[in-house]
């Protein structure tokens, strides 16, 4: 009952602030004598959000889009002013567009290409008649964007303001200390696959989730804005680190299984001073510099047992250099948390610039600009052939909701949700409108004469997982038909043909997703990632070093993120993913770091010849999986094995690194619970004497 409660308040909350902002802004544009309120309500309803940040976040985007489409507008009219086919076909070429530009960005950036569209057909279509209209309609339909984003920002800063700071703060520590609990107990070596499996996507989502808050809080925080760089840095060394421990405990698997205990067993212990360190997050960087100190002489003590067994020995040494990667990733990103946690004051030094790398599909952007493009070319002939009065509104809500759904996997459940909701948005505007609002007089009448029945629309919002659609759709259908003007008109006829149009509108665009269906968390569009994920590593092993690392593990977490959310857990399909995406991140990241090996040190002319063909083979591999790539990435990888042992009595320091790389690769190749066990069992059919 506590939780309801709770959750109930927070809701009335919300509820309250969207009304005050609805209503300040209405007040206002009647104030500023604008010639639609209803168009600064109607940015008012769409941007509110219970977070300031995320508020602050959808205006600053739609304030981007507007005044784009405005200027868009602006030179569509002065080089068609009297051709109205040429005018509605470029038209909807830009909205198509624009829709496509959603699909390819995340959140709220994805928001502000929708509203280049939508504000160039709200700034176009009433002026295709009177194109000397064109100038006043852009600058009245910027005004009154433009207010009311203003007044939501001000209502949701000011009025019990609910940070995203204090969420993602909070959201970070769970993250962390997740991480290190993962850390500290994974040390056995005796945590399942499939445990392995589900921290590496509780890492991914992490990962995904603490970018995504930190686009949004620094809109509104000053502090987070400075410490932005290094909260994605933190980031991307918490996904680092992740990957470098995973790879490590893959490793001990695989010994174990390969009755190579003892060597599993060494490295455990090697493990054992990490693990000490970690039993209690107090002064833990600290703890970790000491720890990193006593490797090495550990390293040697456990090393002396395995003298006699030559092979135990190299993959002892293998895992001894991932596990001190590990141990200086885990450091780096233990004393940056630390120093975020530091006051503002005692913030010292400057940070490397990193990106996050963000993942996308330019197929589904071309299908999404494609289908819009079609919906609004005809609608538009539609419109100009019979001259319908209010075909322009039908146009207008096409054009929004073309952009907006082509985000979700589901648009024409979305498209059915909002259509219900805005048509009893619009039913409810009608009785204020025609029952409620005709009898008063003023702007507290105006309040009176709406609230009972505008206040509904919020709180569904509020109710989004159980009814999604729904509360947008109505609060979008009464404030749009409720159509506020100065002065205000009473005009039932117009009122039902606009109504009729808007649900025709979004029926319209609802068919087309029907006919040309949404590709988002579609089996085509995941096999696309899937082939895109692969090639990542092909990424790995021949894009330019200089900041690769962060750009591999985070644009593989982003991938990987896209295609999971749209997978049904415990699935085969799901499995498989799961497989695939440990595989390209152990093999990504191993090839990375022996890059950086044959980039760094002298090595002799054969070493670093046959390692270079190990890495092209494996690119292969990935990219076009099969027995045969499989087959030869197998033997160049054990080649080049050969010659770095050959050579490391004479050149130990540089061929020792670049040996252990590759042992870690051919761990990973032979490992018989990977995604690539089939073309190992394939491979191992067709060569029967190996």
């Amino acid at each position: 009952m506590a939780l309801f409660l709770a959750g109930e308040r927070q809701s009335w909350i919300f509820v309250f602030k969207c009304l005050l902002a609805l209503y300040l802004t209405a007040w206002l544009s009647m104030l500023l004598q604008l010639q639609q309120p209803a168009t600064a309500m109607i940015t008012v309803a769409i941007v509110m959000h219970p977070q300031r940040g995320m508020v602050l976040a959808k205006s600053f985007y739609r304030a981007i889009g507007t005044a784009a489409g405005s200027l868009f507008a602006l030179l569509l009219m002065a080089i068609f002013p009297q051709q109205s086919e040429l005018l509605v076909l470029c038209l909807s070429l830009w909205v198509g567009l624009c829709s496509g530009g959603a699909v390819l960005h995340r959140n709220f950036m994805a928001y502000g290409f929708v509203l280049a569209g939508y504000t160039a057909a709200v700034v176009i279509l009433p002026a295709v008649s009177d194109p000397h209209r064109i100038f006043d309609s852009a600058m009245l339909r910027v005004s009154e964007v433009m207010l009311g984003i203003v007044v939501a920002a001000l209502v949701s800063d000011i009025v019990w303001p609910e940070d995203v700071r204090a969420a993602l703060r909070r959201t970070e520590r769970e993250h962390y200390e997740d991480f290190i609990a993962f850390a500290r107990e994974s040390l056995s070596g005796k945590m399942p696959r499939t445990q392995l499996e589900q921290a590496h996507l509780r890492c991914v989502r992490a990962a995904v989730q603490l970018e995504d808050m930190r686009a949004s809080v620094i809109f509104e925080d000053p502090q987070a804005r400075v410490r932005s760089s290094r909260m994605r840095l933190l980031n991307l060394r918490y996904m680092a680190a992740a990957t470098s421990i995973q790879s490590l405990l893959h490793l001990i698997h695989r010994l174990e299984r390969s009755q190579h205990g003892r060597t599993a067993r060494a490295l455990m212990q090697l493990y054992a001073p990490v693990g000490d360190a970690l039993a209690s997050t107090a002064t833990l960087t600290t703890r970790l510099d000491a720890c990193q100190a006593q490797l090495p002489t550990l390293a040697a003590q456990l090393r002396a047992t395995l003298r006699q067994q030559p092979d135990l020995l190299l993959q002892f040494d293998s895992g001894a250099t991932l596990l001190q990667r590990f141990a200086g990733e885990l450091r780096d990103f233990v004393a940056l948390d630390a120093s975020l946690r530091d006051t503002p004051g005692r913030l010292r030094g400057a940070t490397e610039r990193v990106v996050f790398k963000r993942s996308n599909d330019r197929g589904a952007a071309l299908i999404a600009a494609t289908r819009t493009f079609l919906t609004m070319a005809g609608l538009g002939a539609f419109w100009l052939a019979t001259d319908w009065p209010s075909g322009t509104t039908a146009m207008l809500l096409a054009t929004l909701f073309s952009g907006l759904l082509a985000t979700m996997s589901t648009p024409v459940a979305a498209t059915t949700n909002t259509w219900v909701g805005f048509a009893l948005g619009a039913v409810a505007a009608y009785v204020s409108s025609f029952c409620l609002l005709p009898g008063g007089d003023g702007f507290t009448m105006l309040v009176l004469g709406t609230l009972p029945l505008l206040m509904i629309g919020p709180y569904l919002t509020t109710r989004n997982a159980t009814l999604p659609g729904v509360g947008a759709g109505y609060t979008l259908g009464f404030v749009l038909m409720l159509a506020l003007k100065n002065p205000m008109v009473y005009d039932p006829e117009h009122f039902i043909n606009e109504a009729l149009a808007s649900l025709f509108g979004l029926m319209i665009t609802g068919t087309a997703f029907m006919v040309m269906p949404a590709v988002v968390g579609s089996r085509w569009l995941r096999r696309r990632q899937m082939q895109q994920l692969r090639r990542q590593v092909q990424r790995a092993a021949t894009a330019p070093l200089p900041g690769l690392l962060y750009a591999f593990e985070s644009g593989n977490r982003d991938l990987f993120h896209q295609i999971v959310q749209h997978t049904r857990h415990g699935s085969a399909e799901s499995r498989s993913l799961m497989s695939w995406g440990l595989a390209i991140h152990e093999c990504g990241r191993a090839l990375l770091e022996l890059r950086q090996d044959l980039q760094h040190h002298a090595l002799p002319v054969r070493v670093r010849a046959s390692s270079l063909r190990a890495v092209q083979a494996l690119a292969q591999l990935y990219d076009l999986p099969g027995a045969e790539q499989w087959n030869r990435a197998d033997h160049a990888v054990e080649r080049a094995i050969v010659q770095a042992r050959r050579a490391l009595p004479r050149a130990r320091t540089s061929c020792h690194p670049v040996l252990s790389h590759l042992l870690q690769l051919r761990n990973a190749l032979r490992d018989d619970e990977s995604a690539l066990a089939p073309y190992i069992a394939t491979a191992a059919k067709s060569t029967p004497s190996r």
